[in-house]
């Protein structure tokens, strides 16, 4: 098994990138990630690391990270590929937040960093891609999307902050501001609000792939949920990205929430994978 460092998305899609193309919907997240990080190289932080396993030659998996953020463990042809790429971030980073990735690999990898570098893994997000074609607008829901203004701000950062507290096990290394302006900085990225009367409910888009584009976060505050706002700014968004070229569009859910999973297959979105979040401690 052979690894191999690349210094830029540029180098690293030149090498892995027919292997994660192969599955763009389940690599949508590194896709997303390589994308912007094309253009700037530090928009997620400090330089990106990227690591790729080759075994006879054929690419069977491939690492990424944006510093302070979490590995990347992209799809696994074979699992002996998992010890040496521990092995080469080790030999760039100390220690690690965490590792995101498909369920099985990325369980087995949080237990070698564990056994290697004595930071203790612990299971922190059970995530469920999806994947949407088409969207299927619920009726009756009132009020209508409009993009984000920028007397939005302060709303739209309350938001944020609660979201983060609300779904999110750790806190992302970076604040709302700051994903804020990396929204505003993209023109592949946006911000939208369902407005009924007044907003009720804000949901975003970015990550790039060479098809699709992911959307979310989605958050409307618990006083105003149960209205149907989620839903329709959700399928109005993927309405919006679909008819503007995108051929799918991609989220997450948490696999705690039934009611967020059941309502994104209401309007058009259909499981792809299961992606597990562990944290190092």
């Amino acid at each position: 098994m052979q690894v191999e460092r690349h210094a830029d998305a540029e180098s690293f899609l030149a090498d892995a990138g027919d292997f994660v193309l192969a599955r763009e919907a389940e690599h949508n997240l590194i896709l997303g990630l390589t994308s912007r990080l094309r253009v700037d190289p530090r928009t997620y932080g400090e330089d990106p690391y990227f690591a790729v396993a080759r075994e006879g030659g054929e690419v069977v998996a491939a690492t990424m990270r944006t510093p302070p953020h979490n590995l990347i463990l992209s799809e696994v042809d074979d699992g002996a590929a998992l010890e040496p790429l521990a092995a080469d971030a080790n030999d760039v980073f100390e220690s690690l937040t965490g590792v995101v990735g498909p369920k099985a690999p990325v369980a087995k990898l949080a237990q070698i960093w564990e056994a290697r570098c004595g930071q203790a893994a612990h299971l922190m997000l059970c995530q469920r891609s999806y994947r949407a074609e088409e969207a299927l607008e619920p009726e009756g829901v009132a009020g209508t999307m409009r993009p984000y203004e920028e007397r939005d701000r302060e709303l739209v950062l309350a938001w944020m902050d609660a979201f983060v507290e609300e779904a999110l096990p750790e806190a992302p290394p970076e604040d709302s501001a700051r994903w804020l302006e990396r929204r505003a900085a993209d023109p592949n990225s946006g911000t939208m609000i369902w407005e009924d009367g007044e907003p009720v409910s804000m949901g975003g888009y970015g990550g790039l792939t060479p098809n699709g584009i992911r959307v979310g976060p989605i958050y409307t505050p618990p006083e105003l949920r149960r209205r149907g706002y989620a839903s329709a700014l959700t399928a109005a968004m993927t309405r919006m990205l679909l008819e503007g070229g995108r051929r799918f569009c991609f989220l997450f859910t948490d696999l705690a929430n039934p009611t967020s999973n059941s309502i994104y297959q209401r309007i058009g979105y259909r499981p792809i994978t299961d992606i597990d979040q562990w944290s190092f401690r």
